[in-house]
């Protein structure tokens, strides 16, 4: 079996997921037993009909396909000796049992080994550490600055995506591309690597260029800078969220927010914004001004790096 880290877990598959390895490293902080993904078939054990899991919850679509979450009860978190499984139409389904390490797989008609592994690491493991671990995930795009993740959060076509490309190209190690894992440990939120491949264009299906220069472990969040658009001619201005806006800004990019987890996502977005740093950046809409945004927010870090000190 080849062992590979995603989102802070090491998972175990047959074959390479992706053509370089992943730190292994880059394991989250704290115990967090590993994954196993298999063929269904192989495992000697039929898959369970969907009259056996009576319970569908269409979930959203994405990339053009529907999503369905299969069980045998009403949506909560997973329960030991659950059944589940995640349906993406016509490519692939995700079976396991609540409480067990194993997850199988099961390829439909239009699918092929590239969409399985998308569906897999893109969506799944996310939906999967969600429902089984407690784990919480935010929508932002991360890099590390002097070594400390900093996480962009924006609007859809915002320029997160792009903001974190010109940091790449820049040599900053990126933590993630679209969906940030975040670990409390010890007192501190955690944001750890998620899968080494980057997307600043938007194609479905796919998981991205390779990144050769991938951060390679697990360390407290930094800061939150909230990107803005401006005059193609204006400045960079950055200015700090202070209070309750803190936790306004960070509430809609909290992902997976089934109605079973509100009280801990109310809950845990209030320590994370307690504790961390949030920062509003107003930047020129200029492509050719992207330095100047990328050198003031990299001075702006180390500045508060200073102070945090």
């Amino acid at each position: 079996m080849i062992e590979h880290c995603l989102y802070g877990v090491k998972v175990f598959c047959a074959f390479p997921l992706f053509d370089r390895p992943v730190p292994v490293s880059a394991v989250a902080p704290g115990e967090h037993a590993a994954l196993e993904l298999r063929l269904g078939s192989d495992t000697g054990k039929q898959p369970l009909a969907k009259e056996q899991l009576p319970e569908v919850h269409p979930l959203y679509t994405a990339h053009g396909r529907e999503l369905y979450l299969h069980t045998d009860r009403e949506l909560a978190r997973s329960a030991p000796g659950q059944p589940w499984r995640l349906e993406v139409e016509g490519v692939v389904s995700f079976s396991w049992t609540g409480g067990e390490p194993v997850i199988d797989y099961q390829l439909h008609e239009q699918g092929t080994q590239p969409l399985l592994v998308f569906w897999f690491v893109h969506i799944f493991l996310p939906l999967h550490l969600t429902l089984e671990r407690g784990y919480d995930f935010i929508h932002a795009a991360g890099v590390e600055v002097h070594g400390e993740p900093i996480l962009f959060i924006a609007e859809s076509t915002g320029g997160k995506s792009t903001l974190a490309d010109y940091f790449l190209k820049q040599g900053h190690p990126m933590l993630s591309d679209d969906k940030v894992a975040t670990f409390l440990e010890q007192g501190r939120f955690y944001a750890v690597p998620s899968h080494p491949h980057h997307r600043p264009w938007r194609e479905y299906e796919v998981l991205g260029d390779p990144v050769e220069n991938f951060a390679a472990s697990a360390n407290p969040i930094h800061a939150f800078y909230l990107l803005e658009q401006g005059e193609p001619g204006s400045e960079t201005e950055i200015t700090e969220v202070v209070g309750f806006r803190k936790f306004e800004e960070l509430l809609p990019n909290y992902l997976y927010s089934f109605s079973f987890l509100q009280r801990q996502r109310l809950r845990w977005l209030a320590q994370l914004a307690d504790q961390s740093l949030v920062f509003r950046v107003k930047r020129p809409w200029n492509m050719d001004r992207m330095h100047e945004v990328s050198e003031a927010i990299c001075a702006h870090s180390r500045g508060i790096g200073k102070v945090a000190g």
